[in-house]
């Protein structure tokens, strides 16, 4: 299967309810706690600045979505006080038949290179639940550095990683 057809792109409300019935499915809530649902409409609507929500497609349909924040201008504050100049993703796949295809990685190549499009990004975190063993793998397979453990949402015990430009320059050949 080839993985180098896959595109990103802004997300759309026709993508709602695609969206919120990724949301629904075991592995997606396994992933990501099962009050982590997303209001997509107003996700999507505020998709601007300091947000972007994509949805990863190859050969046009639909197989996963990406959410790149700026953490210190993102109006909810979830991640609290950050350093400038980072970003922060979330990403998933929606269906389980596309798991272990490779997606994952090109999307969050993908991913990467736009977090680092402008120069002044230094960094991006990410935030696992503790528990999710296979994403830690995951992202540490792509650079990323466990640096604390941390509670978000009030009850979800998370695993922070960051990747700093430096070592996804020196990853990934001179991208980003």
């Amino acid at each position: 299967m080839r993985t180098d057809s896959i595109q990103l792109r802004p997300a759309t409300v026709v993508d709602v309810p695609t969206l919120e019935y990724w949301d629904c499915q075991p592995h997606v809530v396994a992933a990501t706690g099962a009050d982590d649902k997303q209001d997509w409409r107003e996700e999507i609507a505020k998709a601007e600045g300091p947000q972007k929500v994509l949805i990863a497609e190859t050969g046009g349909r639909r197989i996963g979505v990406v959410q790149i924040i700026d953490p210190a201008l993102e109006v909810t504050h979830y991640w609290g006080d950050t350093e400038s100049h980072q970003r922060a993703l979330d990403i998933w796949i929606g269906e389980v038949a596309d798991l272990s295809r490779g997606y994952g990685t090109r999307m969050m190549t993908l991913a990467l290179d736009l977090c680092f499009a402008p120069p002044d990004v230094t960094a991006v975190i990410i935030d696992p639940l503790t528990s999710n063993a296979r994403a830690h793998r995951f992202y540490q397979r792509l650079g990323f550095i466990p640096v604390e453990e941390r509670v978000f949402g009030g009850t979800d015990l998370c695993l922070v990683h960051r990747l700093d430009r430096e070592t996804w320059t020196t990853r990934s050949g001179g991208s980003g």
